[in-house]
């Protein structure tokens, strides 16, 4: 039988990763603008909001795999 708290912090990890994606991509987009502003270029803005999307994929699935992981030895 699973541990109703195991199931709970798996349940609210997985309700955190849009917002953590969310945080992840503003912050890139946010730092491709002040870039493009600063230094009057114009494609930081697109570059920095596709590293963001790519950045934050990487820690989803990296969360998922944890999650997974630690599911596989609760059984």
């Amino acid at each position: 039988m699973t541990n109703p708290k195991r199931q709970h912090n798996k349940w609210l990890s997985l309700i955190t990763i849009p917002i953590q994606m969310g945080l992840v991509i503003y912050l890139f987009h946010f730092l491709g603008v002040w870039l493009d502003k600063k230094y009057q270029l114009s494609f930081c803005e697109q570059a920095f909001t596709l590293l963001g999307v790519v950045v934050a994929m990487y820690y989803v699935i990296k969360q998922l795999n944890q999650i997974n992981k630690n599911e596989d030895k609760s059984k």
